[in-house]
């Protein structure tokens, strides 16, 4: 197994940037982090992956959006890959589809480390 790297956050700002993302998804596992930066329950998920995140750089590609700031990016997620807004919420992005989503306290690194293998 490679070594894992520290998370480091790719900050989402924009439509055009999410549409790379998706890009990006056929070589590498896109995570997208949808974070209330208002909500205390948001904070933990997020404190929980970045403690627990032992992923290399080849696995995933962790992915932040601030959705009070861009909501019209959250819009267009929950449009694009047919899911309904939460938050927290993670989106897992492999090929350009979404394989797997999670929000509140079932956002988890083992369960989406089930999801890349």
């Amino acid at each position: 197994m490679l070594k894992a790297y520290p998370m480091i956050w790719n900050n989402i700002l924009s439509n055009d940037q999410l549409a790379l993302i998706i890009k990006n998804s056929y070589n590498v596992h896109q995570l997208i982090f949808k974070h209330s930066t208002r909500c205390s329950i948001s904070s933990m998920a997020k404190n929980r992956l970045e403690s627990q995140w032992d992923f290399n750089e080849n696995e995933i590609t962790p992915n932040y959006l601030d959705l009070l700031t861009h909501r019209h990016v959250s819009n267009e997620i929950a449009t694009l890959f047919n899911i309904e807004h939460e938050s927290p919420q993670i989106i897992l992005v492999k090929n350009g589809v979404c394989i797997y989503h999670a929000s509140h306290s079932d956002i988890r690194v083992a369960d989406i480390k089930l999801q890349i293998q």
